[in-house]
Order: C-alpha cells, then structure tokens, then sequence
C-alpha cells in the first residue's frame, strides 16, 4: 500500500493529495506530527519536512519533485504541457505559489493562527496576520489578471499551476481568510476546481480545535 504522510492543512502535501487522486493513485493517508521529529520520521526524511510519499519501495519527498515524478510515471491524464514554453510557465507558477505565495500569505495567516496553536509556539504574531491579509490581495488580484487571459492558471488547459494554487488557497479557506467576492473569475476558478472528485478528500478534512467554515465544503459557495 502506498502512504503518503502527511499533514491535513499543509499546502504542500495537499498539492501531493490532489495529484494523486487526479490520476487515481490510491495511498493511505498517515498524519504525521513532523514538528516533534519522530526517529521513524527523520529517517524517511532527514530534512524533516512533509509530505512524504512511500511508493513502493521508494521514499519521495519534496512536493514539486514528488508531482513531477508522478506526472512521468503516471503521464495520464496529464498535469504538465507538451511544449517546452507550456511546462516552464507551469513551474513559473508552482514556484510563485510555493515561495511567494507561501511567504507572503500562507506563513501569516494559516501558520500564525493555526501552526501555532497545534505546535504549542505562542499566540499568532498580528504584524504577520495584518501582513498575510494585505498580501492576499495582491496575489488574488494577480491571479484574476492572469485568468481574464486564460481558461486556467497556465494557459488553455488544467496544470500542475491550478493544482498549487488551489493547495494553498484551500487552507486560507478552511480558516475563513479568503474574500471570494474580490473577483468573480477567481471564485468561478476556485469553484471549478473543488467540484473536481480529486477535491473530494479535501472537503472532508476535520482539524481538530479549528471547526470547518459553513461554506468550506459548499460546491455553491
């Protein structure tokens, strides 16, 4: 049986989770505590970092690596262009979302109010929850820019991009930080990709301490 260890509200393993379902993969989910660096942990990962993806006798770590792995050993259907401009705008994107995205808004807003809370750390920092706020805006405005010229993210097709984006917007928006009526195209966007069946395992999530927003699982939202 294939696992994936994971945490349910890390964008980076949900990104995983969706590729997964997408071409119908199936693996256990194993949550894992990685900020307690169990032995058993750290050996399948010394970098200590989720998701990890046990697949067969492999050990594969590191989101975008473990996506792109799956997307050549399982190229139906298919995350990435065929053409060489298609799949560097795609990992262009992967990266805006995993680095700029992340640092901006996903690491004050959900870390603060949610990570530190599981982790025992402290209370959440408000310069960064006043800060992932304020960057959420610019990013949702970026992304409505980029779908008024396109079908989706990357261009005319569903990619690896839509799947990121969705990873880390998914979290903000099971902690109610995502204002959806910022843009229609946005929103239309959102909710094409979480009527997707590979969403499903999403919507079902339950974090203890922190209850799911009525409209979490809502098609209709």
């Amino acid at each position: 049986m294939n696992r994936l260890y994971h945490v349910p509200l890390s964008p980076f393993c949900r990104k995983v989770r969706l590729v997964l379902a997408e071409k119908k993969i199936e693996a256990e989910l194993v949550e894992e505590r990685y900020w307690e660096r169990d032995p058993d942990f750290m050996r399948r990962n010394p970098a200590g970092k989720v998701p990890i993806l046990r697949l067969g006798e492999m050990n594969l770590a590191e989101s975008s690596a473990i996506c792109e792995y799956l997307e050549e050993v399982y190229p139906t259907p298919a995350l990435m262009p065929k053409d060489v401009e298609g799949r560097y705008e795609v990992r262009r994107l992967v990266s805006w979302f995993d680095d700029k995205f992340h640092q901006e808004v996903t690491s004050n807003l959900l870390y603060e109010r949610v990570n530190r809370k599981l982790m025992k750390s402290g209370y959440p920092v408000s310069a960064n929850v006043k800060a992932g706020s304020k960057g959420i805006k610019y990013h949702l405005d970026y992304m409505a820019w980029l779908l008024d010229r396109r079908r989706w993210l990357a261009g005319d097709a569903m990619t690896l991009a839509d799947f990121t984006a969705a990873a880390h917007l998914s979290c903000l928006d099971y902690t109610s930080d995502v204002d959806w009526n910022r843009s229609a195209v946005v929103k239309d966007w959102y909710a094409k990709i979480k009527s997707r069946p590979a969403f499903r395992s999403l919507l079902v999530d339950q974090v203890p301490g922190f209850p799911q927003p009525a409209h979490y699982a809502d098609l209709d939202f």
